[in-house]
């Protein structure tokens, strides 16, 4: 780093000229809406990431859907702890990893049973946000008509957010989200070091 960028003079010049483009962009950020957001990639962090949108949700008092795919075969710290709060709606719907399952046909009977939770959640403007988790490996896998899926998620309520999870999201998704973040990996206990899944981290 250059000596002088260190220096309070050069650093508030800095942070004034930030202040004020970042000022021209909230200027500009009239619109409400409601959001449709993919976490994607291998990196760890989606679900998570999902949860935590989730905790912020509840903060505002505001009433939450969560359906979760793939995922059921065990517990996890979000269910024990989610699952029982007040505006909390909670439905793990999976049968497990599909490398666990091996069997397609459960596999796409237990994804159309959660997309039709979903999409009750979707057509209910009472749901503020809701999330999805790990719905892109179900679209990936084929186990959901993507059309329908698109469409419900299209013919929401102007005001509802929706979160969507998991690896390999498809192209009709990203282009219909508004924002998406992509997790990279740098490194992870488990591949690199041979670390089981932990509490708190992972389960």
């Amino acid at each position: 780093m250059r000596e002088d960028a260190k220096t309070p003079e050069r650093h508030a010049i800095r942070m004034a000229r930030k202040q004020k483009i970042m000022q021209e962009r909230m200027a500009k950020a009239q619109k409400d809406q409601g959001v449709l957001l993919v976490l994607t990639g291998p990196g760890k962090g989606k679900s998570s990431s999902g949860f935590g949108m989730v905790a912020r949700a509840l903060g505002h008092d505001m009433k939450v859907g969560i359906v979760q795919f793939i995922k059921g075969k065990f517990s996890t710290g979000e269910d024990r702890f989610f699952r029982n709060l007040p505006n909390v709606d909670y439905h793990v719907m999976g049968e497990g990893y599909t490398w666990d399952t091996q069997d397609r046909e459960q596999d796409v009977r237990a994804a159309e049973a959660a997309w039709n939770i979903a999409a009750a959640m979707l057509q209910d403007d009472s749901y503020d946000l809701i999330l999805l988790d790990e719905l892109n490996i179900a679209l990936r896998y084929d186990y959901l008509d993507r059309d329908r899926v698109m469409d419900d998620l299209q013919q929401r309520p102007a005001m509802q957010h929706v979160i969507v999870t998991g690896r390999y999201a498809p192209a009709e998704l990203l282009e219909l989200a508004d924002t998406v973040t992509e997790m990279k990996v740098v490194k992870h206990a488990f591949k690199d070091l041979g670390v089981r899944a932990q509490k708190g981290i992972e389960l």
